[in-house]
């Protein structure tokens, strides 16, 4: 099973959304939602890393970025990206700002997560480049 995209929503909802999806033997979940983070690690057995350098982070999201605001496409409930907000340092304003600050935040977090004792039943497999992203899915076929 997959959760993609749910927004931050009620963390409490969230938690029980979640809490049904991956009650079973068999789920995916994407993503890194702090508040649920916990229930989701204590029934995995598999934390796979996505974890590519910065300048490639970076590259990808200011190319995504321009793009959208070039063709005005629709994010969600009418949202869309604006121009001034490529343009600005506002990490509440700009996804950009926002990736630039928090690379090294999550970066951090997932290194320590990887030490941390209360995790280790999970399998860590970070990935850092597409040649990692190749082998894995290789391995898996």
């Amino acid at each position: 099973m997959a959760i993609r995209g749910e927004g931050a929503g009620n963390v409490a909802v969230r938690a029980a959304r979640l809490d049904g999806r991956c009650a079973g033997d068999r789920w995916i979940i994407d993503g890194n939602y702090n508040a649920v983070l916990p229930l989701i690690w204590e029934r995995a057995d598999t934390v796979i890393w996505l974890d590519p350098p910065r300048r490639t982070v970076m590259r990808r999201l200011i190319w995504r970025s321009v793009r959208r605001v070039a063709g005005r496409t629709e994010l969600w409930n009418g949202n869309r990206e604006r121009w001034r907000n490529l343009l600005t340092w506002d990490q509440e304003e700009s996804v950009i700002s926002w990736a630039r600050h928090h690379y090294p935040i999550y970066r951090d977090r997932y290194t320590a997560a990887v030490r941390d004792p209360a995790y280790s039943h999970l399998t860590f497999t970070r990935i850092a480049s597409r040649a990692e992203m190749r082998q894995l899915l290789e391995s898996i076929r």
